[in-house]
């Protein structure tokens, strides 16, 4: 055990000790915090070009409102708030309707209009059916022969440039709100009336209540959705951050001195195991470092913003326990597979499917913070190789889970490491000294069976 906290304080310190730790250190939240910054300077930085749309109104009445809109939008809506005394500058591009008369051949006139669509004399075209209101004479009741065609009315928008959502989500609002208005005054409705008897109900999204020591009723607080977004996502993302920085350089350093024959020189005083195991305890020392310091970085910052309530202190323990057990069960993953090559180009085909391992919870983590409480959650909170990912974050959602949860699943990612790591040592012991032509899978694995 002595040769093991030997081997594991200097892969620690060969770890620590060096400017690329510092470096990355470092830079990780400087490069985090200035995407966020690059983003806010550049918010501004939009293209304002002038997008021109031709309508096809068929209705004869609603093209006029658009138009409207527009240009009441163009003249106050697309500008910067200039402060006292600044001057306005245009930070959205205007939107300018151009009336096209329907054409006997509706089809070949779609035509012409997605050619000029293409040729870039418009940005988008737009039609606009008659069925969209009652006729006047349909009004008197809702159960008027116009009111049923109404249900399937829609606009076709047509542009070649499907992922622009802004003129479309202006579009749209603007467009029922004129139909609404039109559909009121046919079927004789006050619009001011209707408008009252439609108005939504706000819904307040609460805790729940509670009776404190002194028997006195606790009040429910207003949910914090943003935080209690974003504390669960941070935290897998510092786990997946951590990991990936503690137990990935293993590969490397294994390969290295399996090429260099450091490792033959180092096996003649520390067997196989206890060599690679120093590696794994010196690795999660380096995580649990990283992890340390950006948490109390995270706590500083949160408490100077004055959000300190929503820093999950009560999971921290679980957090670095969860950490450590998933550097030693990916670790002994990425050392196998140092031992098992004989170049990077081999290890490559080998660490894709860990990767993919790892990886896994950030396909399903958003349905987990969702539903935490969801059969579905739990289940992917209980596979080992996911747990110490999403278990601490299923825990940062209010209210947590059952206390069993963090427990049955602390048991069998200790269980699933203790595989992993014994599996790990064997193929390392007979792939270490292994020269010529890497293994594969098949050999690995007769390599853990044979002992």
């Amino acid at each position: 055990m002595r040769k093991t906290i030997v081997v594991a304080v200097r892969e620690y310190q060969a770890a620590v000790r060096t400017k690329a730790f510092i470096i990355s250190l470092v830079l990780m939240p400087v490069l985090f915090g200035g995407s966020l910054a690059f983003q806010f300077l550049l918010k501004d930085r939009v293209d304002t070009t002038t997008r021109k749309v031709a309508v096809v109104d068929h209705t004869g009445w609603l093209f006029d409102a658009v138009a409207a809109a527009a240009n009441e939008r163009n003249e106050n809506r697309i500008f910067s708030d200039p402060g006292e005394g600044g001057e306005r500058k245009q930070t959205k591009p205007k939107f300018l309707f151009e009336k096209i008369a329907p054409a006997d051949d509706e089809d070949r006139q779609l035509v012409d209009l997605s050619a000029a669509v293409r040729e870039g004399k418009y940005f988008a075209f737009v039609v606009i059916p008659t069925n969209l209101s009652p006729a006047k004479d349909d009004g008197k009741s809702a159960e008027g022969a116009g009111v049923p065609a109404m249900a399937g009315a829609r606009i076709d928008y047509h542009s070649n440039s499907p992922t622009y959502e802004d003129l479309l989500e202006w579009l749209v609002p603007v467009v029922n709100n004129a139909v609404q208005a039109n559909r009121f005054d046919r079927l004789g409705l006050n619009p001011q009336t209707v408008a009252q008897a439609t108005k939504p109900v706000r819904v307040d999204n609460l805790g729940l209540l509670s009776v404190n020591e002194k028997g006195e009723i606790v009040k429910a607080e207003r949910a914090n959705e943003l935080a209690n977004f974003l504390v669960p996502m941070g935290m897998m993302m510092l786990m997946l951050m951590v990991v990936m920085v503690g137990a990935t350089p293993l590969v490397n350093s294994v390969l290295e001195e399996k090429m260099q024959r450091i490792a033959e020189v180092l096996l003649g005083s520390v067997p196989p195991f206890q060599l690679m195991l120093g590696k794994l305890i010196g690795m999660v020392g380096v995580a649990l470092t990283i992890s340390t310091i950006y948490l109390l970085g995270g706590f500083f910052a949160i408490r100077y913003a004055g959000y300190e309530q929503f820093f999950p202190a009560q999971q921290l323990w679980w957090f670095l326990v969860y950490q450590a057990m998933a550097v030693l069960m990916f670790g002994s993953m990425f050392a196998a597979v140092g031992a098992a090559v004989t170049d990077i180009r081999e290890s490559q085909s080998l660490i894709t499917p860990v990767m993919l391992v790892v990886m896994m919870p950030l396909f399903v983590w958003v349905n987990v913070v969702k539903e935490p409480t969801a059969s579905f959650a739990v289940v992917m909170s209980l596979i080992p190789t996911a747990t110490p990912f999403l278990m601490p974050m299923r825990q940062a959602v209010p209210p947590g889970v059952p206390i069993w949860q963090p427990l049955l699943g602390l048991v069998l990612v200790i269980m699933t490491t203790l595989l992993f790591v014994l599996a790990a040592g064997r193929i390392f012991r007979v792939g270490i000294l292994m020269q010529g032509k890497g293994a594969d899978v098949k050999q690995m694995l007769r390599w853990i069976v044979r002992g």
